[in-house]
């Protein structure tokens, strides 16, 4: 495993790629309405990243054609965006991006509500999802493992009465955008690699509303789970550092 350590220097480049992604969501999240497509989300993304000077780094990434990935309901990730796939109210849709600045990536994505009329249910699965990256960042510290992050991940999302994706993880970060080490949004305390200061990870929990079985669909790229529950989506670029996790993104 070839974990390339980030000097202090190159993680304040990825504070500024990280904000750039952020500023992008936050662009992006104005968009999300009943009537509105998945185009419309990728088209404010885009424009939003001119203004920035950032280079999108899913485009092209494997042949992927867009900015963004917009997964909704269902999909769990990387959903092409669409001018045929209308929102409507009730529907979640699952936001991620990544951007190049500099020659370093960050990568952050989040789950959004539309509309007002969102059953319990669907607030609660957002809630956790979102909980659960929180308790996983909080393990983050350097002596700490991955199998800390995952567990602490894991245990929100059951508790929940959720289930964490195991098909999909998390990764570390940097000159690329997926580096070593893989990050599971699940696992056992005190395995697997441990975390040193300098390191800098995307954790990104996946988790459904029901089973935690997917598959992808026949355009190569769009995953949705198995049973058809609904599944959300957060993620945010970490830094180890001294004092524990600095969040970039």
């Amino acid at each position: 495993m070839a974990i390339i350590i980030k000097t202090s220097q190159e993680i304040e480049k990825m504070r500024r790629s990280g904000q750039a992604v952020r500023e992008v969501l936050e662009h992006v999240r104005k968009f999300v309405k009943a009537g509105a497509t998945t185009q419309d989300l990728e088209n404010a993304a885009v424009a939003k990243m001119r203004e920035l000077n950032a280079t999108p780094a899913f485009k092209g990434y494997r042949g992927y054609p867009c900015v963004l990935c917009t997964s909704v309901n269902e999909e769990v990730v990387h959903g092409i965006p669409s001018a045929k796939r209308i929102l409507k109210d009730g529907d979640i849709v699952s936001i991620d991006t990544g951007v190049i600045l500099d020659g370093y990536y960050g990568d952050s994505a989040t789950t959004v509500a539309v509309g007002a009329t969102v059953p319990e249910r669907t607030r609660k699965l957002l809630e956790v999802t979102e909980a659960s990256l929180g308790r996983g960042i909080e393990a983050v510290k350097p002596g700490a493992t991955l199998g800390d992050v995952g567990a602490a991940v894991q245990e929100v999302v059951e508790a929940g009465g959720f289930s964490v994706v195991r098909d999909f993880v998390g990764h570390g970060i940097g000159t690329k955008l997926h580096e070593d080490p893989q990050v599971p949004n699940f696992g056992r305390r005190g395995l697997g690699q441990k975390l040193r200061e300098g390191m800098v990870i995307a954790i990104e929990p996946m988790v459904n509303a029901g089973g935690p079985d997917v598959q992808v669909l026949s355009d190569g790229w769009t995953a949705v789970t198995q049973d058809g529950s609904l599944s959300a989506h957060f993620e945010h670029t970490v830094a180890v550092t001294a004092k524990g996790a600095e969040i970039l993104t």
